[in-house]
């Protein structure tokens, strides 16, 4: 791709990430958002002269005095822009950029305007910020003339000034860099709910495998949504600021170093853009390695993380040493690719260093000869040489910022690529359950009262196997299917796909609706919280009683359970503290708790005894649910009426479980 391309291609990236906080997205609505920056520039250059005005007005009125000695000529030049052109155009453009922000008020709810006034008071203080630095250039060139002329009274005047101006400056400065990151936390706190939301939405978390480094498209997601929009929303607007701030010290000191000299304009000029261009393409590869060192940074917490959550599973094996080296593997990668970053980083700062020292003599070389001629005086020079620093300054921000810049560029591209995952994947389920209910209210179709697999095929994701071929199946209230082959043929496939974690590659599968099939895997999922959150999962914790709750646990024989926590609220680290056999029971006790009508169970009593497991079971049968299980022992059969035998050649049966050998499968 060429730079242009990959320019544009990192706009459109830029553009679906920040818009939608300020202006909702839309396929076209890129020059109203475009509009809007142009109307808060207006109506922020209009308030700044309308606050000008009423500044210099006041000081007049009530204290003379200070208007004379530190506004000396200001409000001349106030009155001259009233009485101008300038003045009348300010207003008109105030005036028609509080149009277009009423004019777009219906797009702007749900607080959208927080951000546009946050990002319009940032603007103002910018701007009066950059007009009192075009001051304190006067009042520089002033010193140095009274230091030439060895005028001691004004110099002191002049001296008093600039502290007013610094009185002046410093509070409008502090409350910027409030207001930037501020700014930065709110928009931070939206994108990061916004895609968290996309994130929960239609399993998109599940389908998005985090933790395959044979190239996945979308590494670390968690990463994603907590480092990598902090990263992005805080640059956006540090990059943004500084673009403004950039801009307005170019117009500004240009226009000064204009009327000193044309020739010096031209040359700066030229130079930047020349310094910047080459800067920006060698600094190319700075992106790709940026990009590599967040996902590589990444890799290696989660190897420490992983070491964290199985540390009791590898000092059992004592797998130190096999541990160690996958972890020390992920930071020898991540320590290589930092070792290349540096030195391109080395190799761009040696070209910025030459940039900017050589460009300290540029004002030298162009104001010496006419100084000599005593064209200009000596505050001219000193001023000359000010407003050089300015305009280069403004015109060098890429090349000064480049490495934040290259930074900010691999963000953009891991944010909005996780970004347009999960909306693809929410958008391909919202436009399959669209279809799905289309049909239904075509044929009339009532919810499913059974499990009903009609024609199926099964094919696993990112995988040409086929598993099942052709597969019917029903599950009507209180029938009970065991599900039996080989290891590998696809039984944990096929729950899967009866509960609704994979769609069949052809045919389909019509299940009950939420809430009344429930999955238990043979680890039971412990989430963050109490005893009390863990049984009611996912229900309300609320929605249950202490005694019922202690009643439960009894049935599933977890009586010691309650002794040792009688208090029900308490949080443990429960993985670690319960065995896999408790909670088992506790995933037992959560499913009598749910009372679903249909229940699919993998391997859901493999660490319980015989005798456990028959009870279990029992207590499902007295609730007369339907389940579906993956299982290997002989006693299984016993608890249901029909076998579902697979091959994992796609070839399938349907035998009586009465009599059935399950152990012909060992």
């Amino acid at each position: 791709m060429n730079p242009v391309s990959a320019f544009r291609n990192q706009l459109g990236k830029l553009q679906r990430l920040a818009q939608p906080y300020f202006l909702p997205l839309e396929e076209t609505n890129a020059w109203q958002f475009l509009l809007l920056l142009v109307a808060l520039l207006a109506v922020v250059v209009g308030v700044t002269l309308l606050l000008l005005t009423a500044l210099v007005g006041a000081t007049g009125a009530w204290i003379p005095e200070l208007q004379s000695r530190f506004l000396p000529g200001v409000p001349q030049q106030v009155a001259a822009i009233w009485k101008g052109p300038w003045g009348a155009t300010v207003m008109v453009a105030f005036a028609v950029g509080l149009a277009v922000f009423a004019s777009f008020r219906g797009k702007l709810r749900q607080r959208r305007w927080v951000p546009w006034l946050l990002l319009g008071a940032i603007a103002l203080l910018v701007l009066v910020i950059n007009a009192i630095n075009v001051g304190i250039s006067y009042i520089a060139r002033n010193v140095d003339n009274a230091l030439v002329a060895y005028d001691q009274t004004g110099f002191w005047k002049i001296v008093a000034i600039y502290a007013f101006c610094l009185v002046l400056a410093l509070p409008i400065r502090g409350l910027q860099t409030y207001l930037v990151p501020k700014l930065g936390l709110l928009w931070r706190q939206w994108l990061s709910e916004r895609l968290l939301d996309r994130y929960m939405s239609n399993r998109a978390y599940y389908l998005i495998n985090p933790d395959d480094e044979t190239g996945g498209e979308i590494d670390n997601p968690d990463q994603r949504i907590t480092q990598d929009t902090a990263s992005f929303t805080g640059t956006s607007l540090e990059v943004s600021v500084g673009i403004i701030e950039a801009l307005l010290t170019f117009f500004s000191f240009i226009i000064i170093l204009w009327t000193i000299s044309k020739s010096l304009a031209g040359i700066l000029f030229a130079y930047s853009v020349l310094g910047t261009a080459l800067v920006v393409l060698i600094s190319r590869r700075l992106v790709f390695l940026n990009n590599a060192q967040l996902r590589l940074e990444a890799d290696f917490r989660y190897g420490m993380v992983h070491v964290r959550d199985n540390a009791e599973s590898i000092a059992f094996y004592r797998g130190e040493q096999q541990e160690a080296s996958e972890v020390n593997r992920r930071l020898d990668n991540a320590i290589v690719n930092y070792d290349r970053l540096i030195i391109w980083t080395a190799a761009i700062n040696v070209v910025k260093r030459s940039y900017d020292y050589f460009s300290r003599f540029l004002p030298w070389l162009v104001i010496a000869p006419i100084y000599f001629l005593k064209e200009v005086d000596f505050g001219v020079f000193s001023q000359a040489g000010i407003a050089f620093a300015q305009v280069f300054s403004s015109l060098s921000f890429i090349v000064a910022n480049i490495e934040q810049l290259a930074a900010f560029s691999a963000s953009i591209s891991r944010l909005e690529g996780f970004q347009g995952k999960v909306e693809e994947i929410n958008a391909k389920a919202d436009a399959t359950a669209l279809a799905a209910a289309a049909t239904a209210a075509a044929t009339d179709q009532a919810p499913a009262e059974s499990i009903l697999v009609s024609h199926a095929d099964l094919v696993p994701p990112q995988s040409d196997r086929v598993l099942l071929r052709d597969l019917n199946l029903e599950v009507s209230q209180r029938q009970r299917v065991l599900v039996v082959g080989p290891s590998g043929c696809g039984k944990t496939s096929f729950l899967r796909m009866v509960s609704g974690l994979w769609e069949p590659a052809g045919g389909t599968v019509q299940r009950p609706p939420i809430g009344e099939l429930l999955f238990i895997p043979q680890k039971p999922y412990m989430i963050l919280g109490s005893l009390r959150d863990q049984l009611c999962y996912p229900l309300q914790s609320d929605r249950f009683s202490d005694d019922q709750l202690r009643h439960v646990l009894e049935q599933v024989r977890l009586s010691e359970l309650v002794q040792r926590y009688p208090d029900l609220s308490i949080t443990q680290d429960w993985p670690r503290l319960l065995s896999l056999g408790e909670q088992q029971r506790l995933a037992f006790a959560r499913l009598l708790l749910n009372s679903p009508r249909f229940v699919v169970l993998d391997e859901a009593t493999s660490a319980l005894d015989v005798a456990t497991e028959r009870h279990l079971y029992d207590l499902l049968i007295e609730r007369e649910m339907a389940f579906v299980s993956v299982g290997h022992r002989p006693t299984l059969t016993a608890f249901h009426d029909t076998v579902l035998e697979l091959d994992g050649t796609g070839r399938w049966c349907l035998l009586p479980a009465a009599g059935y050998d399950v152990g012909r499968h060992a």
